[in-house]
């Protein structure tokens, strides 16, 4: 099983240099960053590292993976963050049940009745609003799904047409480009695919600022999650 890394960032020059070198190559056939323009060197700092690097055409988080999935040379993908939520010991477990016979395992900073450390008032109630929504209204069974720390088949991308910009037409109403796995966790959901979920202990951030619009992406994904209940199959 190759596996490829793929790591979205925009100004993580900090993390970059903290968290990446924590990273053990002979776990991955590819590491590559995606970078959504960055100002403070962080693709530089990745290039200096012996990172793979792409740098985004089009800003926004969704279209790191639109743009990049191109070049993913392994059979399945870990996302990560390198801004310190994601820490590198829960790759190998990630990559472990993965092998099991999973289409997707996801890290999950909820799994066993564990918290986030992240989490404020509102992202936390997001969180649990979220997940619980796409059980109910799409058959899921996770304890967190919106969490960019998974590992899955690279063809999932495609399979769940993640890809496709019509998959995304609620971003118009809320003027924002948001992320894709919200959606990732619906369609997967939908498709009865095998998931699991792992525990993955999020840490406070410790560098980088967070990206997150809370009003905006909240509506988009709100609007997208009962969009999908009755649109796509």
């Amino acid at each position: 099983m190759k596996a490829t890394l793929f790591v979205p960032v925009l100004n993580e020059i900090e993390g970059m240099t903290a968290v990446m070198p924590e990273i053990k190559r002979e776990w991955f056939e590819q590491i590559l960053i995606a970078d959504g323009n960055s100002t403070d060197g962080t693709a530089e700092k990745a290039r200096e590292l012996g990172f793979e690097v792409y740098v985004q055409k089009r800003p926004g988080i969704r279209h790191a993976y639109i743009e990049a999935w191109p070049l993913i040379r392994g059979d399945v993908v870990i996302t990560f963050s390198p801004d310190g939520n994601c820490l590198p010991r829960d790759i190998p477990p990630l990559l472990a049940k993965l092998g099991e016979g999973y289409d997707m395992v996801i890290g999950s900073r909820y799994f066993g009745g564990a918290r986030s450390e992240d989490d404020g008032l509102i992202t936390g109630f997001g969180n649990w609003l979220f997940t619980r929504l796409i059980n109910s209204l799409h058959g899921g069974a996770y304890t967190d799904a919106m969490g960019i720390y998974r590992a899955y088949r690279t063809s999932l991308f495609y399979e769940l047409d993640l890809h496709r910009e019509k998959s995304y037409v609620t971003e118009k109403i809320c003027r924002t480009v948001m992320g894709i796995e919200p959606l990732l966790s619906v369609r997967a959901a939908k498709r009865k695919l095998r998931i699991a979920e792992v525990l993955a202990v999020e840490p406070k951030r410790i560098h980088g600022q967070r990206k997150l619009q809370i009003i905006r992406w909240g509506g988009a994904y709100l609007l997208q999650v009962f969009r999908e209940r009755y649109y796509w199959r």
